[in-house]
């Protein structure tokens, strides 16, 4: 295998410092989520010069949240919403095609409990077989009781009927969205973490750039660009906001919102409670809700709700009924029901739904989950909604929407649908699985980097070296504690006790590595919130 080069260096002095260089830009995007991200890779690989601001870390709101599922959809197939299963079952293929070091296929059990359920679901699935094409994971499979039991041995027996297997994918979301901002970079993309956009620039009604702030230093700084989009995913109306048109008092209009915010939770429990490399899915909870319980790196993911909110904040809190709720569906389909002194982690997503102009705000489960680009008056492009598994085509909508509109010019076709994300050419992929624990595969054809680097040998949990540490501070933008043990290793997800006994060392490590304050305290604060059920 031919020696592969240094990733390139995310020192962010020199990143601020080019920040400060006062330059002009073709794109100047606000969001360091999957969908920001996107626009970012799909801009820079068409060769427009791009940079991207995030308020906090990349993927640190809803993009780090999700199920960890590549998937076409299956409540949108029943909800007769063909046009956007079909869509993302191609992006699905797309994506493992492109990442296949974090995102892999995963074949899920549904299982049945009623005389009626097999073939009724299964004929779904099977719809989902047809929509999927040459695109297909693998073929629907109608079991028996024995066999359902062979591969899912933890469900519930007593009354099992049968069940079906399909196939969708999962991925390490968090890892993927970092993966986007270092693609883009190498095509030239300047990306800077934990640097808000605090306030737009008109002139003549037009936008012509945006004020941000480096919330490490306070310093302030403004970015010139011809195209400014605003990716912010569940906050977009923040900034939307800030593009209001100056009323006759000095002050802005009100800008209506177009977001529903939905509150998404989930549950992590030991690997024991599901006992296999197999998802289940039940397709009709008690609410009417889907029901996951995912196997991802070493543990098991429960979940997720579906609940209104009307606040936005940057960590929401679960609400009891919903890790009830979990909970409780979930004693209804396995043998061993998981109690809440079983809880390792519990997170919590907030999902970025777009309003319909006669929404009552009462629910969220009917609103689309398709993505919505709006253009102002002034020239802020607005991107929301949708889901990860489609974030290419999302970016793809937002840079087809900006040439039309003449705020970009340049090449009119995307070039990522088949444009490799960095890590993913290694003929060492195959064979691996997330479901398995954390470690190096997750690297792909910079594991050798990983390995040369002081620490390789110190291991600090399951699947983290001090290596690693040293690798997200160096190529990673890693900056903080909780962005190594939440985001560039996933440790807070899937065990919060264990992540925050490793505060102090990892700190120790970044601080040589960076020189800045790691935050250890404040990373150790928000692994208690993890932890924390609610009574």
């Amino acid at each position: 295998m031919p020696t592969l080069p240094t990733p390139l260096l995310t020192e962010r002095n020199e990143l601020i410092a080019r920040l400060a260089a006062n330059r002009h830009y073709d794109i100047a995007i606000v969001g360091g989520g999957a969908t920001g991200l996107g626009v970012a890779l799909d801009a820079a690989a068409r060769g427009l010069s791009v940079v991207l601001v995030e308020s906090h870390d990349f993927a640190k709101g809803t993009s780090s949240r999700s199920t960890k599922l590549v998937h076409g959809g299956v409540r949108y197939l029943a909800q007769g919403n063909i046009g956007l299963v079909r869509e993302a079952l191609h992006e699905r293929t797309t994506l493992l095609r492109n990442a296949p070091h974090l995102a892999q296929p995963l074949s899920f059990i549904m299982p049945s409990y009623r005389w009626w359920e097999t073939p009724f679901y299964g004929m779904g699935l099977k719809m989902y077989d047809a929509l999927a094409g040459k695109a297909g994971l693998g073929k629907t499979e109608f079991l028996t009781r024995d066999e359902t039991l062979a591969l899912l041995p933890t469900a519930q027996p007593n009354g099992l009927k049968g069940g079906v297997r399909y196939w969708d994918g999962q991925f390490n979301d968090a890892r993927l969205a970092l993966a986007l901002a270092r693609t883009a970079a190498t095509h030239g993309a300047l990306l800077v973490n934990y640097c808000r956009a605090v306030d737009l620039v008109h002139e003549a009604g037009r936008l012509v750039g945006l004020v941000c702030e480096d919330t490490e230093t306070s310093k302030q700084y403004r970015i010139n660009a011809r195209c400014i989009v605003n990716a912010a995913g569940v906050w977009v109306d923040e900034l939307r906001q800030k593009d209001g048109r100056v009323n006759g008092e000095g002050a802005r209009d009100l800008v209506k919102p177009m977001v529903a915010p939905s509150q998404g939770v989930h549950v992590v429990v030991d690997r024991e409670f599901l006992g296999s490399d197999v998802g289940l899915m039940v397709p009709n909870t008690a609410d009417g809700r889907v029901l996951f319980a995912v196997p991802w790196l070493g543990k098991v993911i429960l979940g997720t709700t579906d609940t209104p909110r009307k606040d936005l904040p940057r960590e929401p809190l679960p609400f009891r009924e919903e890790v009830d709720f979990i909970l409780n569906e979930s004693a209804r389909y396995l043998r061993r029901a998981p109690v809440r002194a079983d809880v390792r982690s519990v997170w919590v997503g907030l999902r970025p739904l777009v309003k319909p102009p006669d929404d009552d705000g009462e629910g969220t489960k009917g609103l689309s989950r398709e993505h919505t680009v709006l253009v102002s008056r002034s020239g802020l492009v607005t991107v929301t909604g949708g889901k990860w598994t489609t974030y290419r085509a999302m970016a793809e909508d937002v840079l087809t929407t900006c040439l039309e509109k003449s705020l970009l010019d340049g090449p009119k076709d995307s070039v990522t649908v088949h444009l490799k994300l960095i890590g993913a050419d290694s003929s060492e992929l195959h064979g691996h699985s997330i479901c398995q624990l954390p470690g190096l595969h997750s690297y792909g054809d910079e594991q050798s980097v990983v390995l040369n680097l002081p620490g390789a040998s110190t291991t600090l949990a399951d699947g983290l070296t001090e290596a690693m540490v040293r690798f997200a501070a160096r190529f990673e933008y890693a900056i903080h504690v909780e962005d190594v043990l939440a985001r560039r290793s996933r440790l807070l997800f899937l065990d919060a006790r264990l992540a925050s006994s490793l505060a102090v060392r990892v700190g120790e490590i970044l601080r040589q590595e960076t020189g800045l304050d790691p935050q250890v305290e404040a990373f150790q604060e928000l692994a208690q919130q993890y932890l924390r059920l609610p009574e």
